[in-house]
């Protein structure tokens, strides 16, 4: 017996509905340029690339030596390696090798964790905090290069929005914060 129409219609439907789900037209196609990760992934990449040529060409440091580096120079205190990788987002692996590259050149050293004999924490040398200190003002000159597109409002807008974004995400925001949740 042959299908009544109203039948086929439906399975005709469903079957175009079917490829529509599966092909996504062009409106409904992911256009990276607009999606954000790839743009905060982009920027940041571009921006971290920016500064970066100022501590290689200058001291020979690359990003990882850089964050290390970075990371030991904002704190009062010295820190784990894992604190640094955790804070930067950085593999283990990748700040091992840069601690082991700062340690030969005598910009950080290790020192023993009072609470436990096992663990060693880094923390600048006498050396590396002279070169953390000519660096900064560089850094934050270039920083400024940067955002000059961006009016005193619109920086502020900014800041405030990527601080919604980290919160979102529920990433911690300041070193007074990871210190006080001991999540690093």
């Amino acid at each position: 017996m042959a299908d009544p129409p109203a039948a086929t219609s439906r399975r005709q439907a469903k079957a175009v509905e079917g490829r529509n789900a599966a092909a996504p037209h062009d409106d409904e196609r992911l256009d990276l340029f607009k999606f954000a990760p790839f743009r905060l992934n982009r920027l940041a990449a571009e921006v971290s690339a920016a500064l970066a040529s100022e501590y290689r060409e200058r001291h020979g440091l690359d990003i990882p030596e850089w964050r290390v580096l970075a990371t030991l120079g904002f704190r009062r205190e010295a820190c784990s390696a894992q604190y640094v990788a955790a804070c930067t987002r950085t593999h283990k692996s990748t700040i091992s090798r840069a601690v082991t590259s700062l340690l030969e050149r005598r910009l950080i050293e290790r020192v023993e964790n009072a609470d436990d004999r096992r663990e060693f924490r880094l923390r600048l040398t006498r050396k590396g905090k002279t070169l953390y200190e000519e660096l900064i003002p560089r850094l934050q000159q270039r920083e400024r290069e940067i955002m000059a597109c961006l009016s005193a409002d619109e920086r502020k807008t900014f800041d405030r929005l990527i601080g919604k974004i980290e919160a979102s995400l529920d990433l911690i925001q300041t070193s007074e914060e990871a210190d006080a949740k001991q999540a690093y």
